[in-house]
């Protein structure tokens, strides 16, 4: 509990609560108690934190890319050093799993360790001129100040994200993290305070977000915003930031199908995909919701799907047998329930969960539909919790149509043992992320990002370090 005594912002490299005492409480969702209390920035804070990132921009461009890779491997190496701590605080403060916390962790020392080997390879070129005496140089440059808003279902890897991918290419961040959680985030702010970060390149904020997102993103110092989060309020981003002429990375919702055709092992993929559905209690933008199952397998897979989402354990994320925790907050639960109320109106059967459990935490059955009309709510918006749709096709081309129907496009998944199914399939999702008889996204050194109303820009892999830099052409005579 330690870590809630002393939550606060980080500006200037010193941890800070702000002069206007704004606050909201931090509340554990498997239990309802409140661990703490997150200090919010306003104007004055905000300023601090400009001023401080233009600051910190200055000092750290001028670092060399080796020089920087230093300190970035620095901070992912106490990042796995503090794994321990800073899992439990994420766990305690967003419910999911502890293993799956120290995953998390993990995953953002991989991601730290990946930006900054890939921040030394960030090469210009050289293009042949067409007269004597004249060269003519592409330079990879720093974009400047960085906006990044990150979410709260992986309060860590999002955040880590912008911040490596930001710090490697030589840019400056304000990093503005989810009040629900803030504990896990400021462990990590720590971790590259304490690897030697120059004071003003990386800064922290909580707050109102509409307040936030509107003071920063108009400010003439910021240069670039990366949003992770949901489609409304990304497209109001993106809509505000274009006033601007501000760059902009935004990670949107989506709304994943999952085909599975005949020649599957239906036990192995079904298993896969229970696991794959639950974690993060399905509050994960990729997570598999649209299940379209070929005929002849269709009720083997409902029934093993079922029977695997059944006997998920749901329970307090630090007790060991958790498979599943709760819903990050009562938000979360009424819109379970609102959507599954709608499809049971339009006919769809649920075949296993479908309520919450109990009355204290955030509670919530792994539940499967079917029968479920295309006009039901849940078939057109995201549910981001643990509810999965079970629908039936026959040929690849209508199943595929099915697949591409929605303004979403972020991750789409397939499992066939057919190659030639395979390539169709892949080369047919109208989706930024096709994974094919497993789960192989959101590595570090592979791109993340969608098309469509899943937004547009990546994070990870190269095309996730080059958002963060500018191409500035130099011709130069003698």
């Amino acid at each position: 509990m330690s870590q809630y005594d002393t939550l606060s912002l980080f500006i200037d490299g010193k941890m800070t609560n702000g002069d206007s005492g704004a606050s909201s409480d931090v509340i554990n969702p498997s239990t309802d108690v409140v661990l703490g209390r997150v200090p919010h920035a306003k104007k004055p804070e905000l300023d601090r934190a400009l001023a401080s990132a233009d600051k910190g921009f200055q000092a750290w461009r001028k670092v060399n890319s080796f020089e920087r890779a230093k300190v970035l491997r620095k901070a992912a190496d106490l990042m796995r050093a503090r794994v321990d701590d800073i899992a439990r605080v994420l766990t305690l403060e967003q419910g999911k799993p502890f293993v799956e916390s120290k995953i998390e962790i993990l995953a953002g020392a991989d991601i730290t360790d990946w930006f900054a080997d890939e921040g030394r390879r960030a090469y210009g070129r050289i293009i042949p001129a067409r007269a004597d005496g004249v060269r003519n140089m592409v330079i990879m440059e720093p974009v400047g100040v960085v906006a990044g808003f990150s979410p709260w279902n992986f309060p860590v890897t999002q955040a880590v994200r912008k911040i490596a991918a930001a710090l490697a290419a030589g840019c400056s961040i304000i990093v503005k993290c989810p009040e629900e959680t803030p504990g896990s985030p400021l462990g990590i702010i720590r971790c590259f305070h304490d690897a030697g970060l120059p004071d003003g390149a990386l800064n922290l904020v909580y707050g109102v977000p509409a307040e936030i997102s509107e003071y920063l993103i108009p400010s003439p110092i910021v240069r670039k915003v990366s949003f992770t989060g949901s489609v409304p309020v990304g497209k109001h981003l993106a809509s505000l930031a274009a006033q601007h002429m501000k760059r902009t990375t935004m990670e949107l919702g989506g709304h994943a199908p999952v085909l599975v055709f005949n020649d599957v092992d239906v036990d192995a993929v079904a298993k896969m995909m229970v696991a794959t559905k639950t974690r993060n209690a399905g509050q994960v933008c990729v997570s598999p919701t649209r299940f379209f199952l070929q005929d002849k397998i269709y009720d083997k897979f409902v029934a093993e799907f079922t029977s695997g989402m059944k006997a998920t354990k749901v329970g307090d994320g630090m007790d060991a047998d958790t498979r599943m925790g709760p819903l990050a907050n009562p938000r979360r639960i009424n819109a379970m329930q609102t959507l599954i109320q709608d499809a049971q109106e339009k006919g769809g059967k649920v075949q296993t969960g479908g309520k919450r459990i109990g009355n204290q935490g955030n509670f919530f059955e792994p539940t499967v539909l079917t029968d479920v009309p295309d006009t039901a709510r849940i078939m057109n918006e995201e549910p981001f919790g643990p509810v999965a749709v079970m629908c039936r096709f026959k040929e690849t081309d209508e199943v595929l149509e099915k697949a591409n129907r929605l303004p979403y496009g972020l991750a789409s998944y397939a499992f066939t043992k057919d190659g030639k199914t395979a390539t169709k399939v892949a080369d047919a999702l109208d989706s930024g992320m096709v994974t094919i008889n497993h789960f192989g996204l959101a590595l570090p050194e592979v791109p993340f990002g969608g098309v469509k109303d899943s937004g547009y820009g990546h994070e990870g892999g190269l095309e996730g370090l080059t958002v963060y830099m500018t191409a500035k052409f130099v011709s130069q005579m003698g």
